[in-house]
């Protein structure tokens, strides 16, 4: 089913997740603007992450649809929605650690023209055939000093970047961030920020993320969740001072 809807790219229409007899995620609408900057946000236990699995499709829905550019992929593995190009960054990952940075990212290019055939070990000459283009990748990520590189030696938020590179060589129209700033440095998180805001030029990102002053600066829109459900929704400055959103995160009236 394919149904167009202007300049929504991606689309949830009364999402559920129960796990036997909890329910995780309830009733969630979702509409993500093309080229925009999507966060979701909410307090611990709030349900982001069941949601961002789903929309990823690393977890089924027990109930709702999703719909990504008017195609309903609710019910699609992983690897096909990237196809189409809604990728989920870290979860193709710098899996490699002995191997430099544009390795890493040369085997991400490989893998987007093969799919998940490992027949281009045969083939050397096809790999390094690739090396301009994963070189525009490492640039555009800043990693251009760090090149050759051992992925496994490259510091935390480098190591970050990397795995972005390597998602921006499935040329996603979409990105999923998953806690892009999770661990990081003071000093990095900047860093990641001003990239994030770099690479969604031309494309469209949506991010589950806990540092509200990154979310802040970033956001196009956010959505709150609380409970499994849509608390609120609309732009930081809107949202901050949604009373329903104060209660939820300081827990006004709850001890």
């Amino acid at each position: 089913m394919t149904v167009v809807r202007g300049d929504i790219i991606l689309s949830a229409d009364k999402l559920g997740k129960r796990f036997g007899g909890f329910a995780a995620v309830t009733d969630v609408d979702l509409e993500v603007r093309r080229g925009s900057i999507h966060a979701l946000i909410g307090p611990n236990g709030a349900g982001k992450t069941t949601c961002f699995n789903l929309l990823t499709k690393f977890l089924q829905p027990t109930s709702g649809t999703i719909l990504f550019n008017g195609r309903d992929i609710t019910r699609l593995p992983p690897a096909e929605i990237a196809q189409l190009g809604l990728v989920r960054s870290f979860q193709i990952s710098a899996v490699f650690p002995r191997l430099s940075a544009l390795e890493n990212v040369r085997l991400a290019l490989q893998r987007r023209t093969r799919g998940d055939s490992f027949d281009f070990w045969r083939s050397e000459r096809s790999l390094h055939a690739l090396d301009d283009k994963a070189r525009e990748r490492i640039a555009e990520v800043g990693l251009s000093d760090y090149a050759e590189v051992a992925a496994g030696a490259l510091p935390y938020g480098r190591k970050r970047a990397l795995e972005i590179a390597t998602t921006l060589a499935l040329e996603p129209q979409m990105l999923l961030l998953d806690e892009p700033m999770a661990g990081m440095a003071h000093e990095d998180i900047g860093r990641i920020a001003a990239l994030i805001k770099s690479v969604s030029v031309g494309r469209t990102i949506l991010m589950v993320e806990h540092n509200l002053s990154v979310v802040a600066d970033l956001s196009d829109r956010i959505t709150v969740l609380a409970r499994g459900r849509v608390l609120a929704e609309g732009s930081y400055d809107e949202v901050s001072k949604d009373p329903r959103v104060i209660e939820a995160y300081i827990g006004v009236g709850h001890g």
